[in-house]
């Protein structure tokens, strides 16, 4: 006679075992149609599960993001049976959930293309608009076998060989169309009403290279149609703002084979780039940071004692010479307790700030490289404090100001926060990560922020407090963390100390911090929420005085040089071109201000100011530029209202 717990505390009983559907058809048929899975004693299950015993219950419908997850997994399978009825001899890989939908490998000879992916997706909506029931069936595994083997599914077969300690495995029965998976699933595929095949790719099985070459189906998949709709306009936007390619138009950075996932900046990106570079130096100066530089490559030893060359080794790049092995740093933070380690510290020198804009190198998989988004060389704007016990919550309170402060300044108010434990695979006692854990939260909590736990998301050396800004068209992306370790710094990793106040030699904690996380990803981020129209601070070429003749051209480039001594980015465009054409090249460009001399202009002493967009400003002289100029930067990429 199992009793049910329900979140609000009441409970049910039953004479015999319950699924979980019957549960939720026991408090209400709009409960129960609602219904996609359960969670039972805090693991989630299918609807048609049974509760053999007592147990806590939740109803999982679409509202919940597990409900949501769930019905992009089954719209995979709808998929599967879409390909196979229209492809009878496709075979079936992996079918995933990924942000916002779902990818599925598939071994097909036909090529899928635009057209063909629009027929799928065709006979996706006229299945799912049957509301066939799934059925779950759990089948020993020579059962199982037997079934792929009779429907021609090697890749299946392999997975199934993959998992010899398995005696049993959940077969999903789509009518004709037969899927293995972990699950849970949708009871019926009604459940799923709004998505879409987005296009299809190329993908090795298993991601290895010397596999086979597979097909890979993206879609995506909402709660209804509007949420559909929305998503849908919103990457028809960022298609607009992609930063790959304004990076090409607005003459910024390329990439190229010959340097897979790392960028080449050309002089107006470099430009962007150090300007982000500068803002955050000024900010280490105001917060009592010292910013030091550690080498590039560094012994092999150095990453087994702190502790990454087991956890990341597979994604380090590695040289060899002299009889011994380096490794081209993926990280700063040992090269910075090398640093530390120099000089012994008492507990009044504490805490002590180091930080750098290290460059480090990370092994990507080619397949995962995209842009400046995700890259193999990249620049941290890294820090890490040695502090005591007792200064972890002062210290975690200013680097979370100094976050909220810097995504301000560039343009960016909306932020998420997300605290991350213990994963599975850490160094450290559970005694210390009990400690680690319970200071960084009640940091959030004297805080007031709001925040997301993210059960077994840490770091390998400790906890983490993490930082989403979201962009102009509601795009999130994850960017600063702040980390807290008491392991690395531990006598039997890098061994760091200092003398305490009773003259013994104590081990400092060791906060990670980065605010921006990689300066090209985070340039990458802002190319595309501003649009290239950076702002004024921003922009690599700020102004450009432009000539309407050669009689103009003197006081143009006299004008211009004038701008460049008072700290501005300005440029003179003196070309035989019509100053029409001029405006518009510029205008395209992006560049803020674009100021005009004519006849008119030279004899007063002054330009016409076009703002971007086509605003004329009218007439300024040099003083009243430089005060429009100097108020302009100076607001940063903060919204200025207008009174």
């Amino acid at each position: 006679m199992p009793v049910i717990t329900l979140p609000d505390g009441s409970q049910r009983s039953y004479e015999e075992a319950v699924s979980v559907l019957q549960v939720a058809q026991d408090i209400g048929e709009g409960l129960a149609r609602a219904t996609i899975a359960g969670r039972v004693n805090g693991e989630l299950v299918d609807a048609c599960d049974l509760i053999t015993e007592d147990a806590t219950l939740e109803i999982v419908t679409l509202k919940d993001e597990d409900g949501l997850h769930i019905m992009r997994h089954s719209c995979a399978h709808l998929f599967g049976h879409a390909l196979k009825q229209l492809y009878p001899n496709a075979q079936m890989a992996i079918g995933p959930v990924i942000e916002n939908g779902f990818y599925y490998d598939f071994d097909l000879e036909e090529k899928i293309g635009p057209e063909e992916l629009k027929q799928i997706e065709k006979r996706m909506q006229q299945l799912a608009k049957t509301k066939y029931p799934v059925i779950k069936k759990r089948l020993p595994r020579e059962e199982v076998i037997r079934i792929f083997e009779e429907r021609n599914e090697p890749y299946k077969l392999e997975l199934i060989a993959d998992m010899p300690e398995e005696t049993e495995f959940n077969l999903y029965f789509h009518e004709e169309y037969v899927d293995m998976c972990r699950g849970p699933h949708v009871p019926h595929m009604g459940f799923i009403k709004a998505f879409k095949l987005t296009h299809v790719a190329g993908a090795y099985w298993r991601g290895d290279s010397n596999n086979k070459m597979l097909q890979r189906a993206y879609g995506v998949a909402f709660r209804n149609k509007d949420e559909l709709k929305a998503y849908l306009k919103m990457m028809e936007e960022a298609e607009k703002r992609d930063h790959r390619k304004l990076g090409k138009q607005l003459d910024l950075f390329h990439l190229e084979d010959i340097a897979p996932g790392m960028a080449f900046w050309h002089p107006k990106g470099t430009v962007l780039f150090r300007v982000v570079e500068d803002y955050m130096r000024q900010q280490l100066q105001e917060n009592g940071y010292e910013e030091i530089r550690t080498p590039l490559v560094m012994d092999r030893s150095l990453w087994e004692k702190s502790g990454h060359w087991d956890k990341f080794k597979d994604n380090m790049f590695t040289t060899e010479t002299d009889n011994r092995d380096y490794a081209v740093k993926p990280m700063n933070c040992p090269g910075h307790i090398q640093v530390y380690n120099r000089h012994l510290h008492s507990y009044r020198d504490l805490p002590i700030r180091l930080a750098e804009f290290g460059l480090v190198h990370r092994n990507e998989p080619s397949g995962t490289l995209h842009g400046l988004m995700r890259v193999r060389s990249f620049t941290q704007d890294d820090a890490h404090i040695f502090c005591t016990p007792e200064q972890i919550q002062q210290e975690v309170q200013a680097c979370i100001d100094l976050v909220f402060k810097t995504y301000a300044d560039f343009g960016f108010d909306n932020i998420a926060v997300k605290f991350s434990t213990r994963p599975e695979q850490r160094v450290g006692s559970d005694e210390v990560w009990d400690l680690a854990e319970n200071a960084l939260e009640a940091t959030l909590k004297e805080a007031g922020l709001d925040y997301k736990l993210q059960p077994g998301e840490g770091a390998f050396y400790g906890p983490k407090i993490e930082f989403q800004l979201t962009d102009c068209i509601g795009r999130v992306w994850q960017c600063g963390t702040i980390q807290l370790d008491f392991s690395m710094p531990q006598e039997d990793r890098l061994n760091a100390v200092f003398v305490g106040a009773d003259n013994e030699k104590h081990h400092p904690v060791m906060i990670h911090r980065a605010i921006l996380g990689s300066l090209e990803r985070f340039v990458g981020i802002l190319i595309e929420h501003y649009e290239g129209k950076f702002p004024t601070w921003l922009a690599p070429v700020q102004a450009v005085v432009v000539s309407i003749s050669d009689v103009h051209n003197e006081y143009v480039a006299d004008f211009a040089k004038k701008l460049q001594k008072h700290g501005f980015r300005v440029e003179s465009d003196l070309r035989n071109e019509k100053v029409g054409f001029k405006i518009r090249e510029h205008t395209l460009q992006r560049v803020p201000y674009i100021l005009v001399v004519g006849d008119q202009e030279m004899q007063e002493g002054t330009v016409n100011v076009r703002a971007r967009g086509g605003e004329n400003l009218g007439s300024f002289t040099f003083e009243q530029l430089v005060e429009l100029f100097v108020e302009d930067v100076s607001n940063l990429g903060r919204v200025v209202e207008e009174e």
